[in-house]
């Protein structure tokens, strides 16, 4: 009886150190679940997600052993063993709470996912069926955004694509802020030569007239030039100089991977979603330096008659505002073309026109259209629109220009 009694003790003792090690386990990937999200990294998540659930089932199984052990038999001589089944009980308890919670967590998230996936399914299927019709509305085109088969590997062609996009959310944008200074009595031809003065200085050409290029109804032109020209500095580097890094130097073939991972990551994400759960992301940084960039504290002021979404992205934060929600538009289609570009073997080359440039039809494309639509002998760059990109298929997006005659 003596050795019954310290054979079942020890089984209780085993099954206990399993316990101990099953919840160790789960707690060590529960922490990595956890870290997956921020950095967000998919693979890690589906790694941890997986892991979790082993060890869930793992403490399952335990939980049965010990319901089948001996140690439920009610036998008031069986102390010893009652004690362990006492001990295992209290150890256990508080993890079964543990496992429950977590389990409607991961329901919530089942639920969230599908309903993700019903979204884009139905604005999918909207887009397959409207692809031709006009838009209505000015956050249309960033809505596009993510609706398209995401692909498998970066192209040329992919990055045309985005480019097409980048440009139809500038123009959104553009219309949306030229509609606000309107409504705020701006004197759109005194804004216009204060662009056309900044472009002049920047092209390094001394314009002392006080007269404009730009008709009056072309004032959306040099506005779009200005945003262009703000949220397209620093392009050229990694992290748009937000930081030192040379990672696309130190390990390119890592670091195009990266880059692309991150775009297929970001492509079907809301922006507006995305910087809700990581503001401070570099995403987030690169929003808030160019919104500072392009709205600068007067203009701002003037619009809405305060500063508070600019001091709302100074603290790092993000405002929910239809204004700021368009230019999230903008600004994501812009950073994933930046991912494409540091993607791509070779990297696409940008190029822009410059004030009082010869028209080159391969290279430039005029914003207002011709009678007859061919450009007419000696036209030349009044300023530029938007930058064009040669790449590495020998194709070429055209830089976007505004054209006036020589004088």
């Amino acid at each position: 009886m003596v050795g019954f009694r310290a054979l079942k003790a020890k089984q209780m003792e085993g099954l206990m150190d399993e316990v101990f090690e099953t919840v160790s386990s789960m707690k060590r990937a529960y922490v990595r679940l956890q870290e997956a999200h921020s950095p967000w990294d998919p693979e890690k998540m589906r790694a941890a997600d997986v892991a979790v659930v082993a060890e869930l089932r793992k403490l399952a199984v335990l939980r049965e052993r010990f319901r089948r052990s001996g140690g439920r038999k009610k036998s008031g001589r069986r102390r010893g063993g009652g004690g362990g089944v006492a001990s295992l009980r209290e150890v256990v308890a508080p993890y079964e709470a543990v496992v429950d919670e977590l389990k409607k967590e991961v329901k919530a998230k089942d639920l969230e996912v599908q309903n993700l996936k019903e979204k884009l399914e139905s604005v999918a299927a909207l887009s397959s069926n409207g692809s031709g019709e006009k838009k209505t509305g000015r956050s249309q085109s960033k809505r596009k955004l993510g609706i398209q088969a995401i692909a498998a590997v970066p192209t040329p062609e992919l990055f045309e694509t985005t480019m097409v996009q980048v440009r139809e959310a500038s123009k959104s944008f553009t219309s949306l802020l030229l509609s606000l200074m309107h409504n705020a009595h701006w004197d759109i031809t005194a804004a216009v030569r204060s662009i056309e003065a900044a472009t002049a200085s920047t092209d390094k050409i001394h314009n002392t007239s006080t007269t404009s290029i730009v008709s009056a109804h072309h004032a959306k032109y040099a506005l779009e030039s200005y945003i262009s020209r703000k949220i397209f500095q620093g392009f050229d580097h990694e992290t748009f100089y937000m930081d030192g890094s040379l990672s696309s130097l130190l390990n390119p073939d890592q670091f195009r991977r990266d880059c692309f991972t991150q775009y297929r990551d970001m492509k079907s994400m809301d922006p507006t979603e995305l910087l809700g759960i990581l503001p401070t992301c570099h995403f987030g940084k690169f929003c808030s330096k160019k919104y500072l960039a392009i709205v600068h504290p007067k203009m701002e002021s003037s619009l809405f008659g305060n500063l508070e979404q600019h001091n709302q992205v100074q603290a790092g934060n993000h405002p929910r505002s239809e204004f700021y929600n368009e230019f999230l538009g903008l600004a994501k289609t812009v950073w994933l073309l930046h991912l494409l570009a540091f993607s791509l073997n070779p990297a696409p080359s940008q190029f822009e026109a410059s004030r009082g440039a010869e028209f080159h039809p391969q290279y430039m494309d005029g914003v207002v259209k011709f009678s007859g639509g061919r450009v007419p002998a000696g036209q030349v760059v009044g300023f530029p629109v938007s930058p064009g990109f040669k790449l590495g298929n020998g194709s070429v997006i055209k830089a976007r220009v505004y054209l006036i005659a020589r004088t």
